[in-house]
C-alpha cells in the first residue's frame, strides 16, 4: 500500500460512511434533482460537477488545517451558517418564481448556461456548514494527526468519498430525467415539483439556522 493511502480497515470504514452520507438526502441531492427535472441530464451533471468541486475545496482546507479556524471562530461558523441558509432561501425562492434559475424550462423558454448550474453546485457545497463539519470534525478521524502523511491520506479519502458518491448521484440524476419524460407533461406536476424543491431548500436553510441553538 502507498504511504499516503490508509490502511485498508480504514479504508473499507470510510467507504461505508461515505455511501450513508451520500444517499442521506440534502440540499445538494435535491438541487440535482431539481436542475435535471428543469433543464436536462447536462445541467443536472454540470450541478454534480460543481457539488463535487465544492468536496475537493473542503478537502483540501481540512487536509491542511485552514477550514479547522471556521467551526473553532464562532463568528465566523456563524457567517458561514448565515450564508448557507441565505444561498438555500434563494434557491427556495428560484424554485418557484418565473424565469428564473429553478423555474421549468418548457413553461419559460428560458434556459441558464452550464456554467450557471456548475456555480449553483459547487455554491450549495461551499455555503453548507454542515458538509464543512463532516470535513473538519469526521474525515480526520480516520487519520492520525502524528501521521507525516495526514495531509495526503486526508486528500486521499476525500477523492474516495468523490469516487463513492459519484455513481449514487448519476443514478439520481437518470431517474430525475425519467421522472422528466414521464412526468413533465402535466403543468400542474411541473408547479407541484418546484414548489417540493422550494420546500426542501427552505426546511434545509431554518434546519441550518437553528442547529446551533439546539446545542
Amino acid at each position: 500500500m502507498l504511504v499516503y493511502a490508509p490502511d485498508l480497515s480504514i479504508i473499507l470504514a470510510f467507504a461505508l460512511a461515505a455511501i450513508v452520507l451520500a444517499i442521506t438526502p440534502g440540499p445538494d441531492m435535491a438541487l440535482f434533482i431539481s436542475r435535471t427535472v428543469n433543464f436536462g441530464l447536462r445541467h443536472g451533471f454540470a450541478t454534480v460537477g460543481g457539488a463535487v468541486t465544492g468536496i475537493a475545496v473542503h478537502t483540501m482546507l481540512a487536509a491542511f488545517g485552514i477550514s479547522i479556524l471556521i467551526v473553532t471562530a464562532p463568528a465566523a461558523f456563524w457567517a458561514l451558517k448565515i450564508a448557507g441558509a441565505v444561498y438555500l432561501l434563494w434557491l427556495a425562492f428560484a424554485a418557484i418564481r418565473s424565469g428564473t434559475g429553478l423555474t421549468v424550462a418548457r413553461s419559460t423558454g428560458k434556459v441558464p448556461g452550464l456554467k450557471n448550474s456548475y456555480l449553483t453546485g459547487l455554491g450549495i457545497n461551499l455555503t453548507n456548514p454542515k458538509v464543512a463539519l463532516f470535513f473538519v470534525t469526521f474525515l480526520p478521524q480516520f487519520v492520525s494527526a502524528s501521521d507525516p502523511h495526514a495531509a495526503a491520506k486526508l486528500i486521499f479519502l476525500g477523492a474516495e468519498f468523490v469516487v463513492l458518491s459519484l455513481p449514487i448521484v448519476i443514478a439520481i440524476v437518470f431517474g430525475a430525467q425519467w421522472l422528466t419524460e414521464t412526468l413533465m407533461r402535466s403543468t400542474r406536476i411541473q408547479k407541484a415539483l418546484n414548489w417540493s424543491f422550494a420546500a426542501v431548500f427552505a426546511a434545509f436553510a431554518v434546519t441550518i439556522l437553528t442547529a446551533e441553538a439546539r446545542k
